[in-house]
């Protein structure tokens, strides 16, 4: 079972039946996604039994109520025809529509993400929706995933058709470099903290090695007491325990992604003299390019 601020992703089980009718007998939400609305409630207990039985398949409930009102499941390989590889899978979903446009979908797949790349390693997670489904598109394009290609005549053997499908992807290293994009921004807050001291005009986050995600923000003074972003990020690594980086990205003033400065480099080197060269700094955030430090910094003057 997982939580999120407002759900509760847990088993089906077959007191669910009920619930599950209610919503999956609705028109506007089963045959968008490719499958039909269900006819009874003997049927929806099938379903139960026979489709949302998978090892990694989850009722999406408030946790108010604890109600099922959707569906969520990582389809891992030998389910899903859109990879053969066991260490990548397929993310099917969907909602009841009385909780259509409140947000649940994003935050649902957002947890779903984590869950494949941090709890059962993998390393991609494929997803697709047909022609005209602009609800599930959307959801895809607000939690990240990358638009690889469209195919035309893909058969909908649940409806007896064929349609245009559209597929895209993630992987966990584009998830990452999200998260600390998004948690760089979260603190970026460009201020004048007095006369003397400016801060937040640039962000930075970085991953460690145990997976969290720490920040820090620039410090400019008159004086020589400030500090980079990348520095402050690093400080408050060292004073949670933890000593080793993996990722470093830093947003500047114009919201764009750059290099650390040389004395965020020097640290960054004394702090992992063995294994400085396999850090990666993230260029540019928008066109996805990355060195590591080791490109950056070939050679150290000790």
């Amino acid at each position: 079972m997982f939580e999120t601020k407002r759900l509760i992703l847990r088993r089906w089980k077959v007191s669910d039946a009920e619930d599950l009718y209610k919503y999956a007998s609705d028109p506007d939400v089963g045959p968008i996604a490719g499958w039909p609305p269900h006819q009874s409630v003997g049927e929806s207990r099938d379903v139960i039994k026979n489709v949302f039985n998978g090892k990694e398949a989850y009722a999406i409930c408030l946790k108010e109520d604890g109600i099922a009102i959707g569906a969520i499941e990582l389809k891992l390989n030998g389910h899903t025809d859109m990879t053969d590889q066991d260490d990548e899978c397929e993310l099917g979903y969907w909602l009841g529509k009385p909780f259509w446009g409140q947000g649940i979908m994003p935050e649902t797949v957002k947890e779903m993400l984590r869950h494949a790349f941090e709890d059962i390693c993998m390393s991609k997670v494929w997803c697709g929706y047909y022609e005209g489904n602009t609800k599930s598109k959307r959801v895809q394009e607000k939690c990240g995933f990358r638009y690889q290609r469209k195919s035309e005549g893909v058969d909908v053997p649940l409806m007896h058709e064929k349609r245009t499908g559209h597929v895209s992807s993630m992987t966990k290293e584009q998830w990452q470099w999200d998260r600390l994009f998004a948690a760089a921004s979260a603190v970026q807050n460009g201020r004048k903290i007095s006369d003397y001291v400016e801060a937040g005009g640039v962000a930075a986050a970085i991953l460690s090695a145990s997976g969290r995600i720490y920040t820090g923000v620039c410090v400019d003074t008159c004086s020589t007491l400030g500090i980079c972003a990348e520095r402050n990020a690093i400080f408050n690594m060292l004073t949670n325990g933890e000593q080793e980086i993996q990722k470093v990205l830093a947003i500047m003033p114009n919201g764009k992604t750059g290099a650390p400065c040389g004395a965020c480099r020097e640290l960054m080197v004394q702090l992992m003299p063995p294994k400085y060269k396999d850090i990666e700094i993230m260029m540019d955030y928008e066109k996805e390019r990355i060195m590591t430090l080791g490109e950056l910094t070939p050679e150290w003057w000790i």
